[in-house]
């Protein structure tokens, strides 16, 4: 979580804004802080309605129910598989009959790894059948599997300590969950360091802060001239079983067998959908979401409940027959899991157009009841997007924080274009995330309306404001 904190400077740089003086030094607008901010209060009946009509009118739900619809239909949607390309045409018939305009798919292409059959067995010091998830991009076993003793370690400095004992050895990371973008990391890079001691696989305990005896899968990546091993995630619980092994003693053996596979690149699409501007049709503000998942549970949380708010966004504005001024642009991306490939290949093709580009918003931490909304951009924009927040004062959401995230928008936020995305409950998002419980079942129809209202004010007001969002 993160909190909403000025820095002296920033509360100086505020207290600037409401002196009067033009907040813009680059010629694009003289207009004082305090003529903005009374333009974002003129939205307020505006925001009151789309507000109404998400949460309490006719499109109550309907993200939710439209969610479930593809999640029933196609389940599971990883890269390069035929349930995420049966998805994306679905997608695009959906937006079609939606009435959303310039309607069309973007061709990329991206990874195909399939995981195969799995399985891991500790042979001693008991037999224990282990519950596992072939990590992305890993290679396979051979066909008899792999059978070794493990060396349990609970840090890379420990593996480092210990290097000696590595050799031939499958390597068991017992890491203790600090926070995601910490702990993540022994995901990501596990296996190329087990690999540069001379271990012949690893297991990294999941990253995650809470188990029910769940896996959970995700990307890892190998690294020129490191030896490639097989690697996989276990659960928390048989992580710690070996850990308190290991602690006393026991000699561990494991037999490892992994069926995953990488295939030649296959054919994917982002898929588009606008609502035209009315008098800068070729400004941009994007809302988006990735329509890929992993092939594990249903893809519901991650991303689908981010993909159908940024869609819903658009019909909400839509349904009150709102049109901005700047284009409203709706980008479903593939092959997020992957590390972003389809978003980049959308980067590289459309970045020659970077100034028109307002705002970059992506929702991938879950559309559970939103707590803000994080903002990555400069002090000046964040003073406009704090008075635009302040129109979700009907539902009690209105604070900005810091830092947006997005492996989609990424690209662009380090470009200089502001980015914002949504914030909620980080705990229960990182519970399901990855694992099989990344179902409709987590999901919550009200909490989905409460944050496709958030999405859909600021998406449009961004969209609708005379100037776009300044730059540092």
């Amino acid at each position: 979580m993160k909190s909403l904190l000025f820095t002296f400077v920033g509360v100086v740089h505020l207290l600037c804004l409401s002196s009067g003086k033009a907040i813009y030094g680059n010629g694009i607008s003289q207009r004082t802080f305090q003529e903005i901010k009374e333009e974002i209060a003129t939205y307020g009946d505006v925001a009151k309605a789309i507000i109404n009509h998400a949460i309490y009118g006719k499109a109550q739900n309907r993200s939710y129910e439209r969610l479930a619809l593809l999640v029933y239909a196609v389940g599971p949607r990883l890269s390069g598989s035929k349930s995420l390309e049966k998805a994306i045409q679905i997608m695009y018939q959906n937006l079609r009959e939606d009435g959303l305009e310039n309607v069309h798919l973007e061709p990329v292409k991206i990874p195909h790894w399939e995981r195969g059959e799995e399985s891991a067995v500790m042979l001693e010091p008991r037999i224990h059948k282990m519950a596992i998830f072939g990590l992305g991009s890993s290679i396979g076993t051979p066909p008899e599997g792999i059978t070794a003793e493990a060396l349990v370690v609970t840090s890379f400095n420990e593996l480092q300590r210990r290097a000696p004992e590595a050799r031939g050895k499958i390597v068991v990371y017992n890491q203790p969950y600090v926070n995601y973008s910490t702990t993540v990391l022994y995901r990501v890079r596990g296996a190329v360091e087990a690999a540069k001691v001379g271990a012949v696989a690893s297991l990294i305990r999941s990253v995650t802060s809470f188990s029910i005896y769940s896996p959970h899968t995700g990307i890892q990546e190998y690294q020129d001239g490191v030896p490639k091993i097989p690697t996989a995630c276990i659960t928390v619980e048989d992580a710690e079983m070996m850990s308190g092994m290991a602690s006393h003693g026991a000699r561990i053996v494991i037999q490892l067998k992994m069926g995953a596979k990488s295939y030649p690149d296959a054919d994917s699409f982002n898929t588009v959908a606008e609502i035209i501007g009315s008098k800068y049709p070729e400004q941009v503000v994007l809302v988006s979401g990735h329509l890929d998942s992993w092939d594990v549970g249903q893809g519901a949380m991650d991303d689908g409940g981010g993909a159908f708010i940024s869609w819903e966004a658009l019909s909400l504005i839509k349904d009150l027959g709102l049109r901005p001024k700047r284009t409203l642009r709706l980008v479903l991306w593939t092959a997020e899991e992957q590390g972003g490939i389809g978003a980049f290949q959308y980067y590289q093709l459309h970045k020659a157009n970077i100034s028109n580009y307002s705002l970059v918003m992506e929702s991938d931490l879950g559309t559970f009841l939103p707590s803000g909304l994080q903002f990555t951009g400069s002090d000046k924009a964040r003073a406009i997007m704090e008075e635009v927040m302040r129109l979700l004062q009907p539902i009690n959401i209105t604070q900005v924080f810091r830092n947006a995230e997005g492996t989609d928008i990424n690209y662009w936020i380090q470009a200089g274009v502001p980015g914002a995305s949504l914030l909620d409950d980080l705990f229960k998002y990182f519970s399901f995330h990855h694992s099989h419980g990344d179902t409709m079942t987590v999901m919550d129809p009200k909490e989905m309306n409460i944050a496709a209202a958030l999405w859909a004010v600021v998406s449009y007001v961004v969209a609708d404001m005379e100037e776009m969002l300044p730059r540092s």
